[in-house]
């Protein structure tokens, strides 16, 4: 049995792979190609310069960019982490996709690797067996360990245990707020659910708060059925408001998280 699951995994992940090598073709040559909305043409315009080890990188002491860190925020709100090196001075991101959004982390990389952030290795589609014994695909790639990311993993991490920073709403910007649907936001009916279980009841309330005082979009709490857990849910009403702020950051694969509303 257990050699029939590799089986699975070894032909699963070729195809998959041959997949991928399509796709990354097309998303990283999409400005050619007008796939992505106008904002981000002009972060792509350019090819990537090849940069595959530390001592290629240019920019380790020079002030983070600001889009790079509303871009890192609105990951952090979702599936991304911030993780301390053992033994070093610097932290370094991690962003993580199941393999279905692997279009999503192909976009992603090319435009922190524009940036200068990370290496330009082109992300790989992983196969993992789940506890269940089903296989998952994932897909995923980190950022260079940077000193000056170690204010930010100080604001979102206590005792390795991530919280909302204090400084959230400074960094809540309409690119922010477009990452963190597509990296964590799901259709729900005629709305939008938000998987902020990983937050305490008080800080989803703030959330809330914020996207009320700063956007005028309304929101409510749904237990998730564990305890102390809670997803955020942004009303039908809200959504006209919420697509206008975040609709020239929508890239096409996360289109239909927004359903009808784009």
């Amino acid at each position: 049995m257990l050699l029939y699951i590799f089986f699975l995994m070894y032909t699963t992940r070729s195809r998959d792979m041959s997949t991928l090598q399509s796709n990354m073709f097309k998303f990283y040559n999409a400005p050619h190609s007008g796939m992505y909305p106008t904002f981000w043409v002009g972060h792509l315009k350019t090819m990537i310069k090849i940069c595959v080890k530390r001592s290629d990188v240019i920019n380790f002491n020079k002030p983070l960019d600001k889009e790079m860190l509303e871009m890192m925020y609105g990951s952090l709100l979702g599936d991304a982490s911030a993780e301390k090196r053992k033994g070093g001075k610097g932290t370094r991101m991690l962003f993580y996709q199941e393999g279905s959004h692997n279009e999503y982390l192909l976009f992603l990389h090319r435009l922190i690797a524009n940036l200068g952030y990370c290496n330009t290795n082109i992300p790989k589609l992983q196969t993992r067996i789940s506890n269940n014994g089903k296989i998952r695909k994932i897909i995923k790639f980190s950022t260079w360990t940077y000193d000056q990311f170690n204010e930010m993993h100080k604001n979102w991490y206590i005792n390795g245990k991530k919280v909302l920073p204090n400084d959230i709403d400074q960094f809540l910007s309409p690119l922010a707020l477009a990452i963190w649907i597509m990296d964590d936001g799901g259709k729900m009916g005629k709305g939008l659910k938000l998987a902020t279980n990983n937050f305490t009841l008080n800080e989803v309330k703030q959330l809330m708060a914020m996207l009320d005082v700063k956007y005028n979009i309304k929101s409510t709490m749904h237990k998730t059925g564990a305890m102390d857990q809670y997803n955020m849910y942004m009303l039908s009403d809200s959504m006209p408001i919420l697509v206008k702020k975040i609709k020239p950051y929508i890239v096409p694969s996360m289109k239909y998280k927004l359903g009808n509303y784009m």
